[in-house]
């Protein structure tokens, strides 16, 4: 396996500095998850380059979020390359904002959690226009959706080729519940879109905290491989989250025991190879 392990989907939570308005109603994780605890555990691991991913911050504490995990960047030995930020598609002052976070390369790409808002909001027309605006820029969007929003994101996809999305946590599927269908066939149809990759992050998450197995998560995650193919597979840990149910320790053994049977050069480009390329590291 490579010499290098990227972990494309880190949230860390800092709450005496950013409001997080979500987290009163997820008390498991309604404290802070800072740098050194996550990094203590990655390294040993093998982790070796990390990606932020927004944590829906008040709007107003995007940047700031952003400007944080820089700073936690400059730190000695730092495993962070980069931030994944939070955006407003759907505010007129999308464009500007835009241009500012072009100009920081630090930034790599960028999110709007669709699964907690309207449906209406990915399909007006303003969201729309400017998810647009990211073409030929080299950012990324992160599609984090329900299995019943896949149409949704499919939906994107198609309006915005040029634009390269990324499908977190495999589409979001009930693992706990075992319901493979009517996902299995909406993950199959996304993947035929070639500007989506997905990101096999998450799914551990969605088992039973209790009870749940490799059996419980493997068809889930060896159906996104199947569908995306290796060259549109990126690995994220999606920790602190992944520890409502696994550590993440765990969660790496676990799916690095799911695609043992996969050849070297597969198993570097799930876990590096292709995060290098979709977001320039």
């Amino acid at each position: 396996m490579s010499v290098a392990m990227i972990d494309t989907h880190l949230h860390l939570v800092y709450r005496q500095r950013l409001s997080y308005s979500w987290l009163a109603q997820s008390p498991a994780l309604d404290r802070d998850f800072p740098y050194e605890t996550y990094a203590a555990e990655a390294r040993r691991c093998g982790v070796t380059d990390v990606l932020h991913m927004e944590v829906d911050v008040a709007p107003a504490d995007i940047v700031a979020e952003t400007g944080n995990v820089e700073t936690l960047s400059s730190l000695p030995g730092s495993l962070l390359r980069g931030v994944v930020s939070a955006c407003r598609p759907e505010d007129e002052g999308f464009a500007e904002f835009l241009e500012r976070q072009r100009a920081n390369p630090f930034v790599k790409g960028f999110r709007r959690v669709l699964h907690v808002v309207p449906d209406a909001v990915s399909e007006g027309a303003l969201f729309r226009a400017n998810l647009k605006r990211l073409g030929g820029t080299g950012l990324p969007f992160d599609l984090c959706v329900r299995p019943d929003q896949i149409d949704k994101a499919i939906a994107l996809a198609d309006l915005a080729p040029d634009v390269q999305f990324v499908l977190d946590h495999c589409g979001a599927p009930d693992v706990k519940g075992r319901a493979e269908h009517p996902w299995r066939a909406r993950i199959a149809e996304i993947a035929r879109r070639p500007n989506v990759v997905v990101k096999v992050s998450g799914v551990v998450a969605y088992a039973d905290a209790a009870t749940w197995t490799l059996d419980d998560i493997r068809p889930f995650v060896e159906h996104a491989i199947a569908s995306f193919g290796w060259d549109r597979v990126v690995w994220g840990s999606d920790w602190p989250v992944c520890t409502l149910t696994a550590s993440l320790s765990t969660w790496l053994a676990a799916l690095q025991s799911i695609t043992r049977g996969a050849s070297a050069q597969e198993r570097d480009k799930l876990f590096a190879l292709n995060a290098r390329r979709v977001w320039r590291l």
